[in-house]
């Protein structure tokens, strides 16, 4: 959502640009958007336009211990109040909340929500780099992308849940088809964020009607397949 534009050399050897470098400028196809997440397969990006923000007057951690139960049903909750959360995790043991704003809005949403002050000042720079001791382990990550509500799932291994239920971290050995089967019946997918099972690719297999338009965007982009063939897909 905080990429405005981009230019990039395709499979053609063009130099295409997309977007632009303001808010109110979009026209046609949003194709600086399907650079995020194309892992350069198509096209190699020479410049990107960022929206940024000013950093926030106040930002406070909170911490609380529950269930995984109780703290899905807490970030869900606080979600649908007008509260200046820009962060909620659960590390299997404590449920972390940031606020983040003026002194006396955070003051308020403290009062509020309760819990302890969190003083480490880089805990969520920690969790955005995969330094938090959840991830110091050998065993295959997945990572899931989940609606919010989505209830605890039964699956074998460590979860660490991120940005209020809908990001999930998976330490597991289970079958890739169990996960990816249980993140599909409630309506997400499963990637094999780290580790590799030469038998299971890393995204989640397409539905042949999507698995198409994919095809018909790289064709378009790179009709040669120069550009990181296999890193989306094998055959893509």
């Amino acid at each position: 959502d905080f990429v405005l534009g981009t230019k990039i050399i395709n499979g053609r050897g063009e130099v295409l640009s997309f977007g632009g470098e303001v808010m109110k400028n979009v026209a046609g196809y949003d194709l600086s958007r399907l650079m995020v997440g194309a892992r350069g397969t198509l096209g190699v990006l020479l410049e990107a336009s960022l929206k940024v923000l000013p950093r926030p007057a106040v930002e406070r951690t909170l911490a609380q211990n529950a269930s995984e139960t109780e703290a899905l049903t807490q970030f869900n909750r606080w979600a649908a109040q007008p509260l200046p959360i820009t962060g909620a995790c659960y590390d299997g043991e404590r449920l972390f909340v940031r606020l983040a704003g003026a002194e006396a809005a955070v003051a308020s949403a403290q009062r509020r929500i309760g819990g302890d002050v969190v003083e480490r000042a880089d805990f969520w720079q920690r969790l955005r780099e995969h330094r938090h001791g959840f991830f110091a382990s050998d065993r295959l990550l997945w990572r899931l992308s989940l609606p919010a509500t989505t209830p605890a799932l039964d699956l074998p291994g460590k979860t660490f849940i991120d940005w209020g239920g809908a990001q999930r971290w998976l330490l597991s050995e289970a079958p890739a088809a169990d996960i990816r089967a249980a993140a599909a019946r409630v309506g997400g997918h499963a990637t094999l964020f780290r580790g590799r099972r030469d038998d299971t690719d890393t995204y989640q297999p397409l539905p042949s009607a999507l698995l198409a338009i994919h095809r018909r965007v790289k064709q378009a982009m790179d009709p040669k397949g120069i550009l990181n063939p296999g890193q989306l897909y094998r055959d893509l």
